[in-house]
């Protein structure tokens, strides 16, 4: 697992104040996506989404995980064992007494989850995350348009 400040990436970064995001998330978005908490495990349907399809930054809307990379790790929060290239950035936590590497979505900064060096083949690599901070999107619909925090865009329910 690379663990940089930035990986290397040709997502555009937002620029967005991390109040702007408040107006677009649920009231446990915001907790999770701003403020870098962690949703209770088994809590998120997405943990049992079996579904060919892209899961995007809840936040942000970009494409983060393809289905395919999709695994169940026992651990009560989706899982995958490799991020689309570039789409996520991942910084050391020191919440805990044990540092974390935790990573966020590239383009808007929103906290996602947790990596560890426990998953599958191919890559051995565990992305944990936060069900709230994703959203899926089926292969038999259209990805939605990346949106930049503007409060004139849906707040999410």
């Amino acid at each position: 697992m690379q663990d940089s400040n930035t990986e290397s990436s040709t997502v555009a970064k937002l620029d967005t104040p991390k109040d702007a995001w408040r107006h677009l998330l649920s009231a446990e978005g915001c907790r999770v996506v701003v403020d870098e908490g962690t949703e209770p495990a088994f809590s998120s349907s997405l943990n049992t989404e079996t579904r060919a399809g892209t899961f995007v930054c809840a936040a942000c809307f970009l494409p983060l995980f393809e289905s395919t990379s999709k695994f169940d790790s026992g651990t009560g929060w989706p899982s995958f064992y490799s991020a689309i290239e570039g789409h996520v950035e991942t910084k050391r936590d020191f919440k805990l007494v044990l540092p974390r590497t935790e990573y966020h979505c590239v383009r808007c900064g929103g906290h996602q989850g947790h990596a560890f060096s426990d998953g599958p083949e191919p890559t051995g690599q565990r992305y944990c995350n936060n069900g709230v901070a994703l959203r899926f999107v089926p292969d038999s619909e259209t990805l939605p348009e990346l949106r930049d925090g503007g409060v004139s865009v849906e707040r999410d329910s």
